[in-house]
């Protein structure tokens, strides 16, 4: 059986994140912004814009689960596993990717997008129907870690706010270079 999923407590994350990302880009220098972020190979700026993107991915999924929704077992598995095989030139494309995106989606536009992003998804979040948030398919695992074997349209609404989350513990804003960051000020 389903949880139901909680359209509020999705959409009130997703504000959240709006508001923390306003916020620390109204704090952080551009000193710190170029800082490489902890645990990972991108800069905070474009650790940002990954966590960003994250959202804009998730536009980009919904359609994709309500086809594969409808078709066979056999099909979605076979999908997920041959998106899976392909984990390597996906990592390239996700890491240089967000390396290009925040030259473009930098401090000065990264929240107006990560705005839009989110009321498009609350707008469609809320119309929703329920029996379509059960529509589930296959994911390729390998390629995120809140990625399940399976996953629902409402997990998938759920989804951008842990990998959003998740990064946002990687931002190293309060450390000076080559010391440990302090917790990040972004939740």
């Amino acid at each position: 059986m389903t949880v139901p999923l909680d359209r509020e407590a999705v959409i009130a994350a997703y504000r959240r994140n709006c508001a923390g990302l306003e916020a620390t880009l109204a704090a952080a220098s551009p000193e710190t912004l170029h800082r490489r972020s902890a645990g990972t190979r991108w800069t905070n700026e474009e650790l940002l814009y990954h966590m960003v993107f994250g959202y804009v991915v998730v536009l980009a999924l919904l359609p994709v689960v309500r086809i594969f929704g409808r078709l066979p077992v056999p099909v979605n598995r076979g999908f997920a596993w041959l998106l899976n095989a392909g984990t390597v030139p996906f990592d390239a494309v996700n890491y240089w990717g967000s390396k290009g995106g925040a030259r473009i989606f930098n401090r000065r536009r990264t929240s107006a997008k990560l705005r839009r992003v989110t009321s498009a998804l609350e707008r469609r979040l809320r119309r929703e129907p329920e029996p379509g948030l059960a529509s589930r398919m296959y994911f390729p695992t390998r390629w995120d870690p809140f990625f399940k074997e399976a996953m629902t349209l409402a997990d998938v609404y759920a989804y951008p706010v842990a990998h959003f989350d998740f990064h946002a513990a990687q931002l190293s804003l309060d450390a000076a270079p080559g010391a440990q960051p302090g917790p990040p000020k972004i939740k």
